[in-house]
């Protein structure tokens, strides 16, 4: 049975529950706002508390306020030595009993940090619940009034806050937004749009033929291989980097389920990583990051790995029932990855024997069978205002104005489509990875929309960004730090009585900072 919101308005309403969206909700309660959560998630936290536990934390000087304070509470955890079940904490090479944070941990610890803060700040959360994309937004004079569920329930407040992943709330406002790579000119970038001859990480390091007989063009293409042009080097397109689950493993035999193999199951979509090991790549095991406990969090490494690569186009505007048979499709796909490279008689045996120890966590994510909940959406739809954050504020090249927190994470794309190469071999396409050379400011202007379109919206993830500059933002202690930031103007333009673009800048930046928001970095 569904509980019903209260009957009343809040003065903040956040639309998902990711990190950003539960950082949103406490410095909205720290202001005396009040203030709801509500989203499409049964889970807290994200990609956060869905298995991204190496944290991609670039410079961690800059990683102030709610955030710092998660990663500090985290650490709080891990100093309790009955928090060490598998391993014991000096094993761990990432745990330092002098320092204030940890960067690092197991998945169903962040998730039950998430709930903890949602408990000691009393922030009603309502769960599962999907906003109608279709007339859930009811708007007055460009200010959002209210936003209905497909449950019927409605929440109204006097602003709003869009922490989801996807930016449904914002599109469905009617902001504008973009999906895909802008071509370098657009904003005068360099690593925008297709990038053939800078795609040389997670690349074939070896001519493998994309043919389901090798050599043989007539027999037709192997699976998740096209046949058409890439487009021309620095080319916009709508293709969206690839995404995939970031599994939580273990080689701890009382802790491990062997990985199942999916119904679906089909070893030819797996022959071109086949043929790869055959000439000898063993590079399969790179991002097995350790996590406490001797676990992992697993990334997609090399040519072909658990990136479900050109798989995610219609993701960002699908309807729930299309992302929904995206995301099932992408799950069959890196389960039956993991079973071929364990069981499958086509893998070498050395690969299959040291693939086979390896497991799914028995303790994490326990409702839903030890798999992620959360798809790693790398990027969906990103917003386009009137300020839009490029290549070029990353670098520095171009000054950022009003600050309201800071990156510093290398632009950071992976593949998005793999094509056929002039010489009849298989190629990825969009790996990026370029350091912008050090912390850099993120602009207020680039998280909220165009005032003729709405006065009373904040987007602190799908925020206003080039694809190559979101690739670098895109970081979740990052979202976390957009998250409070956007609260702290959301209370401050209800104080104001303002729209969120009028919010004077110097009172927000004051705020910040007294909040241990982190808007300059100085080099010690």
């Amino acid at each position: 049975m569904i509980a019903q919101a209260q009957p009343k308005d809040y003065d903040i309403v956040i639309y998902g529950c990711t990190s950003a969206a539960v950082a949103a909700a406490v410095q909205a309660k720290q202001m005396g706002k009040s203030v709801v959560v509500v989203g499409p998630e049964k889970h807290l936290g994200g990609l956060t508390a869905g298995g991204l536990g190496f944290t991609d934390s670039g410079n961690k000087a800059v990683i102030g306020g709610f955030a710092r304070s998660f990663y500090q509470r985290i650490k709080a955890h891990y100093d309790q030595a009955d928090s060490w079940i598998y391993q014991k904490p000096e094993e761990y090479n990432r745990y330092r009993a002098e320092e204030d944070a940890i960067w690092v941990f197991e998945p169903h610890v962040a998730e039950a940090t998430f709930e903890a803060i949602i408990s000691q700040y009393e922030i009603p959360v309502f769960r599962e619940r999907w906003l109608d994309r279709s007339k859930g937004v009811i708007k007055e004079d460009k200010r959002i009034v209210s936003i209905r569920m497909l449950s019927d329930e409605v929440f109204s407040g006097k602003v709003f806050i869009d922490a989801t992943y996807e930016g449904d709330l914002m599109a469905t406002a009617g902001v504008t937004f973009t999906v895909g790579r802008e071509s370098n000119a657009v904003y005068g970038e360099t690593l925008n749009g297709v990038q053939k001859a800078r795609a040389i990480s997670h690349q074939f390091e070896h001519p493998v033929s994309p043919y389901r007989i090798s050599d043989d063009p007539s027999s037709g293409l192997l699976p998740n291989v096209h046949g058409e042009d890439p487009g021309e080097e620095g080319q916009g397109d709508q293709r969206v980097q690839a995404y995939n689950f970031r599994m939580c493993l273990t080689t701890v035999d009382e802790n491990r389920v062997p990985f199942p193999k999916p119904d679906h199951y089909d070893p030819l979509n797996y022959e071109l990583l086949a043929r790869e090991l055959d000439q000898g790549w063993r590079k399969l095991w790179v991002k097995f990051d350790a996590a406490p406990n001797k676990k992992t969090d697993t990334n997609n490494h090399g040519a072909f790995s658990t990136d479900y690569i050109g798989k995610n186009y219609t993701y960002p505007e699908a309807s729930y029932q299309e992302r929904q048979a995206i995301i099932e499709e992408h799950e069959d796909y890196q389960k039956g990855l993991m079973w071929f490279l364990s069981y499958d008689p086509r893998v070498p045996k050395d690969v299959r024997e040291r693939m086979s120890q390896w497991g799914l966590a028995k303790d994490e994510f326990v409702d839903n069978g030890y798999w992620p909940h959360q798809i790693y959406v790398r990027e969906a739809r990103r917003m386009v205002s009137d300020f839009v954050m490029t290549e070029n504020h990353l670098t520095q090249k171009i000054a950022t104005p009003e600050p309201i927190g800071m990156g510093s994470y290398n632009m950071d794309s992976h593949n998005v489509q793999r094509y056929v190469d002039s010489n009849g071999h298989a190629r990825n396409e969009g790996d990026i990875q370029i350091s912008p050379g050090g912390p850099y400011p993120i602009s207020y202007r680039a998280i909220v929309p165009p005032e003729d379109e709405v006065r009373n919206l904040i987007v602190p993830v799908c925020l206003s960004s080039s694809h190559i500059a979101y690739g670098s933002i895109r970081m979740e202690p990052v979202f976390m730090i957009l998250g409070q930031s956007a609260a702290t103007a959301a209370a401050l333009s209800i104080d104001e009585q303002s729209s969120v673009q009028e919010v004077d800048y110097a009172i927000l930046k004051q705020q910040l900072l007294a909040d241990g928001q982190v808007l300059e970095y100085k080099k010690d």
